[in-house]
């Protein structure tokens, strides 16, 4: 009986032990929390991460996530570029009670960044041209026919001048915009809406009777002129664009004597009468055919605009108290002005002559140059187009201007590529679009 109680003993001490060990044991495993599977959040709040994928890959059709913003016709916005500085790959999302701001995926292909603005007006219709060579004949059987609108606006009028367009366009800076322009300033549009106002070639229709062509003469300044003997042959085209410093007085022979066009910002005309005096260059030129196109890149340019329209002095600014006729003659009119539609000049930026220095620091001053806008113009609104004293590949052999006394070698500024503009003027002329002015 002894050994018996014993026995019985031992079996209650080790279940008595057992028990304890599965008490401790569950109460144990209930204190953890259980793991979540891979990928698995239990913020409610998170959002999935919309916007890790790798650099490489690219969304599916149909599948950009887009804000209201983004899907706004012609918005951009200012410099202000959606970049992450987390590494490729990690979590952009961010953790919280707040919600994630989508922003818009990377779609197939290249991106612009949002000063960039490759989205423009369109006029509606075309230019009606007659000319069976042209051109518009010639430039979408080209390496431009991807590049080239024919429907964009070239110039600027009061139709122009809406509160809508004004948001759209004060993103954009200098030239490429109303950015730093009052919308009292743009109004100034007010008055220049004539027919005149709106069409570069607005006397077509008397000058050129006798041809379906519209034939344009662009002359730069370019050294490569100086002893050329072509100015005959200018003067024979039907229209002649010149800028800046356009001396012909004396150099009629090399350059001609007309001027259908003169474009120049107010400050790009300021500096050349500055500049150019010593060669006899006091004004811009003046006779009944001649047209003032502004390449507006401040108020300035709106307010001299204004002024000159209305027989009035400049109401404030740098050229504040001075009269227009001084610098476009007594008889100018609201008619003989023009103002290059923002649109135009920032399309030719983006198609034509997207520089590296977009990406760099001086993006914000970067344009063509008045002769590049002037040239290019012409190839939107002439059906043949030759180009004289533009920079060449051999420029080095010629003076920077041709009325220097002295050589002097071209001078290259931070805001233009002119080395770029000299290829776009080879490729032009090799596709047939312009006929270029060269010795060699």
């Amino acid at each position: 009986m002894a050994l018996l109680r014993r026995f019985f003993v031992a079996v209650g001490v080790v279940s008595f032990i057992l028990c304890i060990y599965v008490l401790y044991s569950v109460l144990h495993s209930s204190s953890e929390e259980p793991k979540e599977p891979p990928g698995r959040r239990d913020d409610p709040h998170q959002q999935p991460d919309l916007l890790s994928a790798s650099p490489t890959k690219k969304p599916l059709p149909g599948h950009n996530v887009q804000t209201p913003a983004a899907t706004e016709p012609h918005v951009h916005g200012k410099v202000r570029a959606n970049v992450s500085t987390s590494p490729p790959g990690s979590d952009q999302v961010k953790k919280g009670n707040k919600s994630m701001r989508v922003l818009p995926t990377k779609p197939i292909g290249p991106t612009d960044p949002q000063y960039i603005g490759d989205s423009y007006m369109s006029d509606g219709v075309s230019l009606h041209t007659l000319c069976p060579d042209g051109v518009r004949a010639r430039v979408q059987s080209s390496a431009f026919g991807s590049r080239f609108l024919d429907r964009i606006p070239v110039l600027q009028t009061l139709k122009h001048a809406t509160p809508e367009q004004y948001q759209r366009l004060r993103r954009y800076p200098g030239t490429h915009g109303w950015g730093g322009v009052d919308f009292k300033m743009v109004e100034t549009l007010s008055v220049l809406n004539t027919s005149a106002n709106r069409e570069m070639l607005d006397d077509w229709q008397r000058r050129g009777a006798a041809s379906s062509c519209r034939r344009c003469a662009v002359v730069g300044n370019g050294g490569i002129l100086k002893g050329s003997k072509k100015g005959k042959e200018i003067d024979h085209h039907h229209y002649i664009f010149r800028t800046n410093g356009a001396i012909t007085k004396g150099f009629e022979e090399d350059v001609g004597s007309r001027t259908t066009h003169y474009t120049f910002s107010t400050n790009t005309l300021m500096n050349s009468m500055r500049s150019y005096a010593r060669f006899g260059y006091s004004r811009p030129p003046v006779s009944e055919e001649t047209r003032y196109v502004f390449l507006p890149d401040h108020d300035r340019d709106y307010l001299l605009a204004k002024a000159a329209a209305t027989h009035t002095l400049v109401e404030r600014g740098a050229e504040r108290n001075q009269d227009p006729r001084k610098y476009f003659g007594e008889d100018v009119s609201a008619e003989k002005l023009k103002i290059y539609h923002p649109d135009f000049v920032r399309y030719l930026r983006n198609r034509f002559l997207r520089a590296g220095i977009l990406k760099g620091r001086y993006r914000d001053i970067y344009r063509p140059s008045t002769g590049a806008v002037m040239l290019l113009a012409a190839l939107h609104t002439c059906d043949q187009v030759s180009a004289y004293g533009f920079m060449t590949p051999d420029y080095k052999n010629y003076s920077d201007h041709y009325f220097d006394t002295t050589y002097r070698p071209v001078a290259f500024y931070a805001n233009h590529d002119f080395r770029m503009e000299r290829d776009l003027w080879q490729e032009l002329h090799k596709a047939g679009l312009i006929r270029l002015y060269m010795r060699h």
